[in-house]
């Protein structure tokens, strides 16, 4: 049974950084396309981040690009998400979210995705 496990969340204000973790437990992280989500109140998830499991590619939203970046430690079997210049519109539920190599659903969608974490509230205040 594969669990992930996020963490680091917290209350910050605008210009701030954090830095989001993801434990994976019950299998290796380094078999794993990983990415971050995020759910603002009253809006649908969205994509954040993804990491290709050669640590190849990494791909970001528009919105966050050039601020977040995303990063594994496969020998912790640990992703992360470091978050600079925080602003009050990136408080959300952040999620984790994993992916088999044999997963070619789009990595943009919920659908490309085989396991997720619980989630962490991130608020940014003004």
């Amino acid at each position: 049974q594969v669990q992930l496990v996020e963490s680091g969340g917290g209350l910050v204000q605008a210009g701030d950084s954090l830095r989001l973790s993801c434990g994976v437990s019950g299998s290796t992280l380094s078999s794993y396309g990983m990415a971050w989500f995020r759910q603002a109140p009253g809006k649908e998830r969205e994509f954040v981040a993804y990491l290709a499991w050669r640590n190849i590619n990494a791909d970001y939203a528009d919105s966050v690009k050039g601020r977040f970046t995303i990063s594994r430690d496969n020998a912790k079997n640990t992703a992360y998400l470091q978050m600079n210049s925080l602003k009050p519109e990136d408080t959300a539920v952040y999620y984790c979210a994993a992916r088999l190599l044999h997963n070619f659903g789009s990595y943009y969608t919920e659908r490309g995705y085989d396991f997720w974490g619980q989630g962490t509230q991130v608020t940014v205040s003004s």
